[in-house]
């Protein structure tokens, strides 16, 4: 093996181990506890070895925060899997509220207002995109009309986010919260399909 790559690959070793420690911590911990001296001391190496691959403590919990929307697309993808449409979406609300659920610490970093507002909607994109192809399809399944895809989506994605952090405060709890949003979501699916509201619609047909 080339010496280049073997070190290319030793590097990647090493960035890899950096993070799932840096996983752990958080998940077990918390992000105040996410530190690089943590870091670097839970996976043997010195500080400036972890340094080599993250700049400081905000590089290394946006990694966490992309590594969160990797796992979330995955879950995405399987219930894009679902043959009927609106099974389809109400398994992506039981997903996302369960994957809230199942990782308190790191859904609480993936919507941090602390974290970068535009990376955070550039990690988050891809998982956006499968909600909108969903929508898309489930729209032409149902003949229904959506003036505004991405206003339709954060509409979506805001009720999911509520209802999980409901779940994730403990106020509700993970079960109850994943029965709601898959009612909610049938709800809002409902509404689009028997007569959106106003804002909703297109220009009117009369010009008014």
């Amino acid at each position: 093996m080339p010496t280049s790559t073997r070190r290319a690959r030793e590097r990647a070793n090493t960035r890899e181990r950096i993070i799932e420690a840096a996983l752990h911590v958080l998940e077990t911990e918390g992000v105040a506890a996410l530190t690089i001296r943590r870091i670097a001391t839970d996976v043997e190496y010195s500080a400036p070895v972890v340094y080599q691959h993250f700049a400081n403590k905000d590089a290394l919990v946006l990694e966490l925060v992309a590594h969160g929307h990797r796992l979330m697309l995955s879950e995405f993808h399987r219930a894009a899997q679902e043959p009927d449409t609106d099974r389809r979406m109400t398994r992506i609300a039981s997903q996302y509220v369960r994957f809230a659920g199942e990782h308190p610490h790191l859904f609480q970093v993936m919507n941090d207002p602390l974290v970068d507002a535009d990376e955070r909607r550039r990690v988050a994109e891809p998982v956006v995109d499968v909600l909108r192809e969903l929508l898309t399809t489930w729209s032409a399944a149902h003949d229904v009309v959506l003036a505004d895809f991405d206003q339709a989506c954060e509409i979506l994605w805001g009720t999911l986010y509520g209802i999980a952090s409901l779940g994730h405060l403990g106020n509700v709890g993970d079960d109850r919260a994943r029965h709601l949003a898959e009612q909610a979501l049938r709800a809002i699916l409902l509404g689009w399909r028997t007569g959106m509201p106003a804002s909703n619609r297109g220009p009117s047909s009369s010009g008014s």
